[in-house]
């Protein structure tokens, strides 16, 4: 069975940070383009930062130099370690993998509040 679990989401105050997780199953993850999306109440969701399997890596603008994407093949998992924190992060955050070109495969999300 496809699936991927997101967890590390939560409350934290405006500086603050958090990881997130994504653990995959069903997939042969090393040759998966894994994401992180967001989405905020009323808005599209939003590619925040990407991971292909060659290890490289892409930002949105809004996170560059905030946000941090990895992976560890070995534990079929993806992190966003997410430094920083305003505000205008609060979203519910969605891991995805996708491999040539097909549809993505999409967790269930996990939320993040950034607030005081």
């Amino acid at each position: 069975q496809v699936q991927l679990v997101e967890s590390g989401g939560g409350l934290v105050q405006p500086g603050g940070s958090l990881k997130l997780s994504c653990t995959a199953s069903g997939i042969i993850f090393r040759r998966y383009t894994m994401g992180w999306y967001r989405q905020a109440p009323g808005k599209q969701r939003e590619s925040v930062a990407t991971i292909t399997s060659g290890v490289v890596t892409t930002y949105a603008d809004s996170v560059k130099g905030r946000f941090t994407i990895s992976r560890d093949n070995g534990k079929n998992t993806v992190y966003l370690q997410m430094n920083s924190l305003k505000p205008e992060d609060t979203a519910v955050y969605y891991c995805s993998a996708e491999v040539g070109g097909g549809s993505p495969i999409w967790g269930q999300g996990t939320q993040v509040i950034v607030s005081s």
